[in-house]
């Protein structure tokens, strides 16, 4: 065995970025605002409401009114981490979902999107995966060197969205938290700055108007353009 002491890459002129802002995100499908209870909470729970399953992986939800959604949203957003924002889809004018960044660490350079939440008007959409993009981009303009997601290891959808996103797939946390009575393992996936620049080609190129057909249909698939950038591929899957 070697005495030689290695160490990490230095990461030259290396300064933590700043916090996610109160700026809203736009894109040419989705528009990201600041959620806020006054303005969104109505529009999202009527949305919600169309189906209580997207509640399942959640520590919290369903909620039975809109009274108590709107209790909910301005409590979750008295703080500053998570940050969550309200996801638009701009070609109707309605709010579907909700997203956040969250473990927000610029010292380190990591910040987590989660808290992810769709309702069924916005699941599948181009809506969504731009609202993910933005999100994504955002924080790598800013600075940040490691975007990161976690989901309960048994949501195998949010496993595969994780994948078409084109985040490596990382490995599982056993029993590492407990919700709604039940235990999580939770699985682990990452995007680093040094991938982004191929991952946004990929991104770019599948939302482009001319990927779709007249029915909306895609031509080009996002998991076949991000699996050219991602290393780690999820086994479960």
């Amino acid at each position: 065995m070697s005495d030689e002491k290695t160490f990490g890459v230095p990461v030259p002129g290396w300064a933590p970025p700043e916090r996610p802002s109160f700026a809203a995100l736009d894109g040419r499908y989705a528009r990201l605002e600041l959620l806020n209870a006054d303005a969104h909470a109505a529009d999202l729970h009527c949305a919600n409401s169309a189906d209580d399953a997207i509640w399942d992986y959640l520590p919290y939800g369903p909620f039975t009114s809109a009274a108590s959604y709107h209790r909910w949203v301005r409590d979750i957003t008295s703080g500053d981490d998570p940050r969550f924002y309200a996801i638009k889809d701009r070609g109707t004018g309605h709010f579907g979902g909700v997203a956040s960044y969250l473990r927000i660490a610029p010292e380190s350079g990591s910040i987590e999107v989660g808290h992810i939440n769709l309702a069924k008007e916005l699941q599948g959409t181009r809506v969504a995966t731009e609202a993910l993009y933005l999100m994504m981009g955002w924080a790598f303009d800013a600075g940040y060197r490691r975007f990161e997601w976690k989901c309960d290891a048994l949501n195998l959808g949010s496993r595969r969205a994780a994948q078409r996103l084109g985040l490596s797939y990382e490995g599982v946390f056993r029993q590492a938290t407990v919700y709604k009575g039940r235990n999580r393992d939770t699985a682990w996936f990452a995007v680093i700055d040094a991938e982004w620049p191929a991952l946004k080609e990929a991104f770019e190129a599948w939302l482009r108007p001319e990927n779709f057909d007249a029915e909306g249909r895609q031509i080009e698939r996002l998991s076949d353009l991000t699996r050219l950038v991602r290393p780690g591929s999820d086994p479960a899957l």
